[in-house]
């Protein structure tokens, strides 16, 4: 259901008089101020998953500094959460198929914290790897379809890489 808002604003115009501006009807598209407050929180989601990944990377470029890894782990997972919800996130990781790569992932962000980053990023690397392995043939289509990307994409050897897992998409 939506809601229509009518509004009127006073301005003054050039002889120094009030007039009231009529604003004009906007649509609310919204149900609820719930499902506006869950879109608005999963923007931060995101945001904040793209900074765990940007801090995680400079923590590999500083050679492996543990402040900056283990920060952007806890981005990570914190923006994942917001993104997809806390009871999805939970699911993702639980299922007994995830369970290797949940493990892997976990044991490596102990390494991260307690001081032995090469390590944990190497058994996160493998935990991310078998956790997200069923998203990247559909990341693969998404990235043939970038125009200047998707040039380049379509060289013989690349191309040969990507046709590996055409039939084996995951719907998003």
């Amino acid at each position: 259901m939506c809601c229509l808002l009518n509004g009127t604003k006073n301005i003054i115009d050039a002889n120094n008089h009030t007039r009231r501006l009529r604003i004009p009807l906007r649509y609310d598209c919204f149900k609820t101020r719930k499902q506006k407050l869950n879109i608005d929180i999963a923007e931060i989601g995101l945001g904040l998953t793209g900074f765990g990944i940007f801090f995680t990377f400079l923590g590999v470029i500083f050679l492996f500094d543990k402040g900056l890894l283990a920060m952007g782990n806890i981005l990570f997972l914190s923006g994942l959460a917001l993104t997809i919800g806390l009871k999805s996130t939970m699911m993702f990781f639980m299922k007994p198929q995830s369970y290797k790569g949940t493990i892997s992932f976990g044991v490596g962000f102990f390494f991260v914290i307690i001081g032995w980053p090469i390590v944990g990023m190497i058994l996160e690397s493998y935990g991310f790897i078998v956790l997200f392995s069923g998203f990247w043939p559909t990341a693969a289509v998404f990235l043939q379809r970038i125009p200047v990307l998707g040039r380049l994409l379509q060289l013989p050897y690349v191309r040969s890489l990507f046709d590996r897992y055409r039939g084996k998409r995951v719907p998003v």
